[in-house]
């Protein structure tokens, strides 16, 4: 997983789709984050906030119990135990660095399930910085933990009204604040998608988990895992810890989407929110309305740099249903004591229900975060089961 084409694409994946207005931005952003990437300075900077604000390296833990449950070895990543909970916090340290870096105050965000909102508004009030959230009215409803949390923060959180009032509407929303106040206000964007140089600066923010999860792998078990699972909806999370075993042929990739937005299963390139990527779409071309119980998988499309690896075959991608997703939740909870982001129940449903083919291998997976702010809705689900 190496760096995009000169015109910022993986593949035919990728590249600028954005009113002219915002293409100087988007070169003088490029610019400054290989400028920023290649100076020790800023890079250790970046590591000391990592280890000493974050709490990196995130712990690599061996599920027995789950283990001898499915058949399956399983071990998680723990991206969960960052400071903030989940796997948010490292891509958000290092744009607000580099925002801070080229003079620019003012952070604007959009945030699915609240986990990158809560991210960008600590690392504002850490670094001083003006934050503006985007979410959805039916996100912030569905998060309300989370939203007081931003609001603590000191940040704006604005809601989405249009469309279907989800993820896609707060992108929408937040890209247009960044085009009318882009002199002053850098795009926190929170995954790897987007305009380039978004989705490859994003993952390599998030290359620290692939780094450490590879070392630690080797160190745990003497040996590389035979799978490595993470969910995807825009694939951040997914993104960060392929990069440390793409290049390892024997591993198997896999990423999990929700059965109700699943870009890469749908397999119908298009163009949204300034990439070309695999996008849910109708037979005119429409985007679809993407579903998941799951607020930060609510999207209709995918990371380009996730649809080039479909299409070359080194990963695959997998749907699993909310159902699977329900059940997941509950039996990492009651086999090892962690309860999963329901972003994160979605590896760990696949895992569940593919038991019987990976029987006798070692899984990893990367739990991206913590189930705290799912609680109070999936107290409603599980009203009448436990």
């Amino acid at each position: 997983m190496g760096e995009p084409d000169p015109t910022g694409r993986f593949g035919r994946f990728g590249g600028r789709f954005v009113p002219e207005t915002l293409m100087p931005a988007l070169m003088e952003l490029e610019q400054a984050f290989r400028d920023a990437w290649a100076d020790g300075p800023f890079r250790s900077e970046l590591d000391k906030l990592l280890c000493d604000y974050a709490g990196r390296p995130s712990a690599l833990t061996e599920c027995h119990r789950l283990s001898a449950e499915l058949g399956v070895r399983v071990l998680l990543k723990r991206e969960d135990l960052n400071h903030t909970g989940s796997h948010k916090i490292n891509n958000v340290l290092g744009q607000a660095l580099l925002a801070k870096r080229m003079g620019k105050a003012r952070l604007v965000a959009e945030t699915g399930a609240g986990q990158h909102g809560v991210a960008t508004a600590t690392a504002a009030a850490l670094l001083g910085q003006e934050c503006v959230v985007y979410m959805g009215e039916v996100d912030m409803a569905r998060q309300e933990l989370n939203v007081f949390r931003m609001r603590l923060l000191g940040a704006e959180v604005v809601p989405a009204t249009s469309g279907s009032r989800t993820l896609k509407d707060a992108v929408n929303d937040a890209m247009r604040d960044w085009v009318a106040t882009v002199e002053r206000s850098h795009y926190c964007l929170g995954s790897v998608m987007g305009p380039h140089p978004y989705p490859w600066m994003v993952r390599e923010f998030h290359r620290v988990t692939g780094t450490e999860a590879r070392r630690q792998m080797l160190d745990a078990t003497g040996s590389l895992p035979d799978v490595v699972v993470a969910c995807v909806g825009g694939g951040s999370n997914a993104a960060g810890i392929f990069s440390g075993f793409s290049e390892s042929r024997d591993v198997d990739l896999v990423g999990v989407e929700p059965a109700g937005g699943a870009a890469v299963g749908h397999g119908i390139p298009g163009i949204v929110h300034g990439m070309m990527s695999y996008l849910m779409q109708d037979e005119f071309g429409q985007v679809e309305e993407a579903e998941s119980i799951s607020a930060g998988l609510d999207y209709p499309g995918v990371g380009p740099e996730h649809s080039h690896l479909a299409d070359s075959g080194r990963a695959r991608y997998e749907a699993v249903a909310d159902d699977e997703v329900v059940e997941a939740f509950v039996l990492l909870s009651r086999t090892e004591g962690i309860i999963p982001a329901l972003e994160s129940a979605h590896a760990l449903a696949w895992v569940s229900r593919e038991r019987a083919a990976l029987a006798g291998k070692t899984v990893l997976v990367n739990l991206s975060g913590r189930g705290d702010k799912d609680v109070a809705q999936m107290m409603d689900v599980l009203a009448d089961r436990l």
